[in-house]
């Protein structure tokens, strides 16, 4: 019988989950989705958190199935082979070090910018590499305090950013809808909501205890969802459709829209406070499931001491230097396959495994609802139809 697993790991993990999913990302939300309207847009949103919550559990419950240490190599090996193995492992690694490259390349300058300007350049990406990369290498529970600290202060600047611009909603926007649109925004929604690559990492932290595990994926991904609805109700309801339809051409920040609207200026430095946590929240969460990925890949059972350090150098320093050299390259390239990779990694990926496992492996499974056959063939084809209109984006 497992030891019953403390509420405050519970919590670790529900702001583990909610910070990697909380990035700089959402605050581009209101762009994809003013187009169809608050209310659509709140409809798309909540749609793709129940398939992100429902494939995120069901990968869980693959995780489970296997002893601690295996990560997405070792796990897709066991299940879809030494191809399966390749192609997810490319995926991954590629998506990933591509979103810490994009960390880098935001969070430095904004570093820089908390210590007065005085670092720049390349000392503020080693100053960003060097904090972060020293509170991952000191392993989870150093990770758990600092994540919960930026977590908390990201919320916190998130209430001060409604409080500011709530008086500048008005009714008749929020009203306004297109309902077609809305799929169109279900790329980026799906990046927004992607949490998948830390629940290795967290089933181990949580000692397997399933019941814990899907509690914190459940509280984990909900105060996302809260927060990106009340975001467009703000978003959508104080800038007119046109002026956000340009800003999404012109590639302008919501908040210099917001501010150019309004005219108020603490929402600006509000804001940048709050792209700061969450980045910091999400690079702490895929630079631990990074940590426990190359491990995986590698062989490393033990990911302390000397062979985290060197796992955590591994994930930090390729970022770090292809931010420095031409972090643009793989930006666009992040951009151009992020639909793709959260729609395999986090779609396609968790319900050919648990299909593999549950019906041609006969592991057993409590997942009557969500491993039904019915229900992953609706999901495949919603991942399928992400992936279509990606491709049709890009077109």
């Amino acid at each position: 019988m497992n030891r019953q697993i403390p509420f405050s790991r519970i919590l670790s993990g529900t702001f583990l989950i909610a910070g990697t999913m909380i990035g700089a990302g959402m605050l581009g939300i209101p762009l994809v989705t003013a187009a169809a309207g608050f209310w659509p847009g709140c409809l798309i949103t909540c749609l793709v958190w129940f398939f992100m919550f429902a494939t995120g559990v069901i990968f869980l419950e693959v995780t489970c199935w296997l002893p601690d240490g295996h990560h997405v190599l070792s796990i897709s090996s066991h299940f879809l082979g030494k191809w399966g193995k390749f192609v997810s492992g490319t995926m991954f690694i590629f998506l990933y070090y591509c979103l810490m490259i994009a960390y880098f390349v935001v969070g430095a300058p904004l570093l820089g910018e908390i210590f007065g300007g005085f670092i720049s350049g390349w000392k503020s990406f080693v100053l960003f590499g060097s904090i972060f990369g020293s509170i991952v290498a000191f392993g989870p529970k150093s990770i758990d305090r600092v994540n919960i600290l930026m977590s908390i202060a990201m919320v916190g600047a998130w209430l001060l950013l409604i409080g500011i611009g709530s008086s500048d909603v008005e009714v008749e926007r929020i009203h306004l809808t297109h309902f077609p649109s809305m799929f169109l925004a279900m790329p980026v929604l799906f990046s927004a909501f992607g949490f998948h690559n830390v629940i290795p990492s967290l089933c181990t932290y949580l000692k397997r205890d399933r019941k814990a595990l899907r509690l914190s994926i459940f509280l984990g991904s909900l105060l996302p969802l809260f927060i990106y609805l009340i975001w467009q109700w703000l978003i959508i309801g104080a800038i007119p459709k046109e002026a956000i339809a340009m800003a999404f051409e012109d590639k302008i920040s919501v908040i210099t829209l917001f501010q150019t609207g309004t005219g108020k200026k603490a929402f600006v430095v509000i804001g940048q406070f709050f792209t700061f946590f969450a980045i910091i929240t999400s690079v702490l969460g895929v630079a631990f499931s990074m940590v426990d990925f190359l491990g995986d890949g590698l062989h490393i059972s033990e990911r302390r001491g000397v062979k985290r350090l060197m796992l955590t150098l591994m994930t930090f320093l390729p970022p770090f230097i292809f931010s420095l050299l031409n972090p643009y390259v793989f930006t666009l390239a992040l951009g151009m396959a992020g639909g793709f990779g959260e729609a395999f990694l986090n779609g396609l990926l968790p319900i050919t495994l648990i299909w593999i496992g549950k019906y041609h492996l006969k592991y057993k499974s409590d997942l009557i609802f969500l491993g039904n056959r019915y229900f992953l063939a609706l999901l495949i084809m919603i991942s399928f139809f992400v992936i279509g209109i990606e491709i049709f984006e890009l077109i």
